[in-house]
């Protein structure tokens, strides 16, 4: 049995502490709200971000990150992409140099346009770095429904072994040594699942919708092999199989969010109603600056960042994109063109 600390108290840090309790392991979760700590303790359920979800027996709540940290044998970071790096330099007192430390935020970071991993590799030189992405809904796999994820890690044995301890008959993990491709893929399906929801809003059909989600796939891996992921890595369950639940479900976050943006509402007034983090509404901007600095070309990304971040109105956002799609679709006619 392996010890297992789980930082970060919302959805999806309280489902994959179902997850590596169900696969053996004790399990102590750090969550910031007192509440969230209190009704885990007390009643095994997360009643503030996963309410209804009964929890497996024995995992506890704290709201001391030393605690959890304490005599962890792994890891897994499962806070907002946008707090990463203040929450990993907070942890790494308690960090043991090769504890290997799992990224599982879907995001890239403001300002530096850093992809979670090269955060963590910032703020916790000592520590193996590692990511977990792919098709995930937290009530789902909470719930114990079958599912399969990605786990990437440049060591591979220190891989091996994380696979195998967060692993169970019903989650399955692919592993890969491509951390920068598995990273960007989760985070950039939070991008297209925004420009699909205002699609879908705007009632241009289904066909553009499947148009949009490939051609935003082909952009994901332009950026990706540009950050020398290897491009098959977007033909797997973190690229396509998350770009296929996120942005073709209306139970996504970041799809019900370009919903109400397609229906006319304001960023800021949805984001507002919001208790969970809708990370894509976050990582547009960071992504479009990352796409202006390696010179990559990222036409939808690009119309979203001026529809969240520079005033542009919803009918020019469609019209900008509309006007690239003719020249996008020639260069797109491979999945994966680059």
């Amino acid at each position: 049995m392996k010890r297992v600390a789980i930082i970060g108290g919302g959805a999806f840090g309280t489902a994959m502490a179902c997850v590596v309790r169900r696969s053996g392991n004790d399990v102590v979760l750090w969550a910031r709200e007192a509440e969230v700590v209190e009704a885990i303790n007390r009643k095994a359920e997360n009643s503030a971000f996963l309410a209804g979800a009964r929890m497996p027996p024995g995992i506890r709540a704290t709201g001391d990150l030393a605690e959890a940290a304490r005599d962890a044998d792994f890891v897994l970071m499962a806070v907002p992409s946008q707090h990463m790096r203040t929450i990993a330099g907070a942890l790494r007192p308690a960090i043991a140099r090769g504890l290997p430390v799992v990224s599982c935020a879907k995001g890239v970071e403001r300002g530096s346009g850093q992809l979670m991993p090269e955060v963590l590799a910032d703020m916790l030189p000592d520590a193996v770095i590692a990511v977990l992405s792919g098709p995930s809904f937290a009530r789902e796999i909470a719930s114990d429904l079958p599912c399969g994820v990605a786990l990437a890690c440049g060591e591979w044995a220190a891989g091996e072994s994380l696979a195998r301890d967060i692993a169970n008959p019903r989650f399955c993990v692919h592993l890969s040594d491509d951390v920068a491709g598995t990273a960007l893929a989760g985070a950039m399906k939070n991008v297209i699942s925004i420009a699909s929801g205002v699609v879908h809003a705007r009632k241009l059909g289904e066909n553009a919708r499947a148009t949009l989600i490939t051609l935003g796939l082909a952009e994901t891996a332009r950026l990706g092999i540009a950050k020398g992921a290897r491009p098959e890595t977007f033909l797997g369950l973190a690229g396509a199989g998350d770009f296929m639940l996120t942005a073709h479900s209306l139970q996504s976050r970041n799809t019900s969010l370009g919903v109400a943006l397609g229906e006319g509402r304001s960023l800021a007034e949805v984001l507002a109603e919001r208790k969970e983090v809708t990370e894509g509404a976050f990582s547009v901007e960071a992504v479009a600056t990352l796409a202006r600095r390696l010179r990559v070309e990222m036409p939808i990304t690009l119309a979203l960042d001026g529809l969240l971040n520079r005033g542009l109105a919803i009918e020019a956002a469609i019209a900008e994109l509309m006007k690239h799609l003719p020249a996008l679709c020639r260069a797109g006619h491979e999945p994966l063109a680059v």
